[in-house]
């Protein structure tokens, strides 16, 4: 008799996909789909701002570069909206412009490569699990003035 191997739907099932372009919008879409995750998608910062707001994700992966807000923005207006949500930042750009999760506010940076798959589904699977939202750049350099000023 054989046994179905049952398919462990991560913790947070639902997230919103943002990227103009429409081929890696699809691409990370059946990846993260197979995987068990509900997608939403959105072509736009400003689209996705809306699709957000009437209903927040818990997590979110965007790109970089695209017409209008660029991904970091998308990521300071949904901080500034709901700072627990969980954000991976995609882009070409990583290396060039010294894109780093510190500088953008995203939980994760990945960059455009061979290996963006395999890097996405490890930093959407692990921030699905997790239950605390990363504190944001500042709330870390407030700590470090804090803790070296009580020393």
């Amino acid at each position: 008799m054989k046994l179905k191997a049952e398919r462990t739907l991560p913790v947070t099932t639902r997230l919103l996909l943002v990227d103009d372009n429409p081929s890696g919008l699809a691409a990370r879409k059946m990846v993260l789909t197979e995987l068990g995750y509900e997608i939403t998608t959105a072509t736009n910062a400003e689209r996705a701002l809306e699709l957000f707001q009437q209903s927040p994700f818990p997590l979110v992966v965007t790109d970089y570069k695209m017409p209008g807000k660029n991904g970091v923005e998308l990521i300071r207006a949904i901080r500034e909206v709901a700072p627990q949500t969980r954000i991976v930042l995609i882009s070409g750009f990583v290396d060039a412009m010294g894109i780093t999760e510190e500088n953008s506010g995203a939980d994760a940076v990945i960059m455009k490569s061979a290996n963006e798959v395999l890097q996405l589904v490890r930093a959407v699977n692990r921030l699905s699990k997790r239950t605390a939202a990363k504190q944001p750049a500042q709330a870390k350099s407030a700590l470090k003035l804090k803790k070296s000023a009580g020393s």
